[in-house]
């Protein structure tokens, strides 16, 4: 081989090199400090925002509390009052999962139309409700597990 090849190649390794560098520094800052999604989470929807409370027949069926079923968190028990949900490592969320496979900013369950709501929000492992992973926000029925990492969290009445 020529010189010039053996320079061209080593340029292109060290081209590829730097991508994977900045790729992976990528992955971690919005581990760190959340994707646009998490800043988006910050603000509840606009249609939730403005319901009201719902109908009586609605409200009798409706889940109130979140039962942490497995994880290092088993046990514990959040009542829903209608007010967002946000789970991940952060110490500023509502239920912090200390999980390796969970994203600081991973997940929020939101009040919608009389319903519970889980989204993903751009986490690195996904949100899974039962065998389905989240890729949009999914309303979320009583007692189907959703998974965060090795969290397994339900809606009970």
């Amino acid at each position: 081989m020529s010189e010039f090849t053996l320079t061209l190649i080593k340029l292109a390794f060290l081209a590829v090199l730097w991508l994977f560098v900045i790729a992976a520094v990528g992955v971690i800052r919005a581990d760190l400090f959340g994707s646009k999604a998490a800043a988006r989470a910050a603000q509840p929807p606009q249609r939730a925002a403005r319901q009201s409370r719902p109908p009586r027949a609605q409200r009798s069926n409706a889940p109130t509390k979140l039962v942490v079923v497995q994880g290092e968190r088993a046990g514990t028990v959040i009542d829903l009052t209608g007010v967002p949900i946000s789970i991940g490592r952060a110490n500023d969320s509502t239920l912090v999962v200390t999980d390796d496979y969970a994203s600081s900013r991973h997940a929020r369950l939101y009040a919608q139309d009389g319903q519970w709501i889980v989204e993903d929000l751009g986490s690195t492992n996904g949100t899974y409700l039962g065998r389905t992973k989240v890729s949009r926000p999914m309303p979320v029925p009583p007692g189907v597990p959703i998974r965060i990492g090795k969290t397994v969290i339900e809606l009970r009445k």
